[in-house]
């Protein structure tokens, strides 16, 4: 008697799970960026609210949440009601680097979302002030070499990934280059082009443009394989530095315990606006490659992304604030 009564609860419960799915969304939705406005979450947090509109005819609402290296937005959503209505464009700064600099995380990369799909991945590039007598990265490591200390790369600020793709250089090359932080991409791209830099690792997006104008100079990127935008860069891997792979990327989450025909229903929306040939095409030109991966391959990739970048803030000796 006990055994079908449960029966039924979860029988009665996965109907009105479903049901729920079926029904969903029937009331706005908000997406969380947990950065300033105008960055890349921002733009794919509305590009992803744009279509979702479109396709569910409910209003997706993007909403700035800044701050704590992108920790304040991350942690907003962890603590909300696992109900699909609260959506975060995560970074591999948020789910992959934060915990390495910092003893107490407001949130658990891991445990306290639902991974739905990381959307796109990108290389950086590894750009110097023409003032360098560099031409190519082995010319820079000799130069760096040469002057101990003297050299400086810039970048958003500590704990960016800029900052630590530049310690993971330092390490690999077996240099010192200086890190000089700034208060975002903005200010430490600035400083490059006027030369109160000499380098920096930026994304192309934001860069590529002053490349092409002769203000900057790309020495490679830094991704495996070639980025079809830039085919001309060689990467670092091909200049010499072998182990070197850093992509950044963004991705969608949700709190835990999202149930999974919600789950699903997310996965499948977002995945087929990624692969609109509109959608490719504008994120392409910004030297970003769509994904769409499976929820199970998002979770490994963060569990991936999170040791790696343990070991590289190990290795150039930060400590956890």
């Amino acid at each position: 008697m006990i055994r079908r009564g449960l029966l039924l609860l979860v029988t009665a419960l996965g109907g009105a799970t479903n049901a729920v799915a079926q029904t969903y969304p029937d009331k706005p939705i908000r997406i969380i960026s947990p950065f300033s406005p105008g960055g890349g979450t921002d733009l794919m947090g509305r590009l992803i609210g744009q279509q979702l509109t479109k396709s569910w005819g409910q209003q997706v609402i993007v909403e700035n949440r800044p701050g704590a290296n992108g920790m304040l937005g991350s942690e907003f959503v962890a603590k909300s009601a696992p109900d699909g209505y609260t959506l975060l464009i995560g970074t591999m700064g948020t789910h992959g680097i934060n915990a390495s600099l910092y003893r107490k995380m407001p949130y658990d990369a891991v445990n306290d979302f639902t991974p739905v799909t990381a959307l796109i991945t990108s290389p950086m590039l590894l750009l110097v002030h023409p003032s360098i007598p560099a031409r190519s990265v082995r010319d820079y490591i000799a130069l760096a070499r040469a002057k101990p200390a003297q050299i400086t790369f810039s970048s958003a600020g500590t704990g960016s990934v800029g900052h630590l793709a530049g310690e993971l250089f330092n390490y690999i090359a077996q240099v010192r280059i200086v890190h000089v932080p700034y208060r975002g991409s903005g200010p430490a791209t600035i400083d490059l082009l006027s030369g109160q830099v000499q380098s920096m690792i930026g994304s192309p997006a934001a860069t590529l443009h002053y490349v092409k104008a002769g203000r900057v100079r790309a020495l490679a990127q830094t991704s495996l394989k070639r980025s079809s935008l830039i085919p001309d860069v060689p990467t670092l891997a091909e200049s010499g530095l072998k182990d070197y792979d850093v992509t950044t990327w963004y991705g969608v989450w949700a709190p835990a315990r999202l149930p999974n025909t919600i789950a699903q229903k997310l996965h499948a929306e977002v995945v087929r606006m990624l692969a609109l040939p509109e959608t490719r095409q504008l994120l392409m030109s910004q030297g970003m490659e769509p994904l769409g991966n499976t929820s199970d391959e998002f979770a490994a990739q963060i569990k991936t992304e999170l040791a790696k970048w343990a070991r590289v803030a190990a290795n150039a000796a930060i400590t956890p604030e």
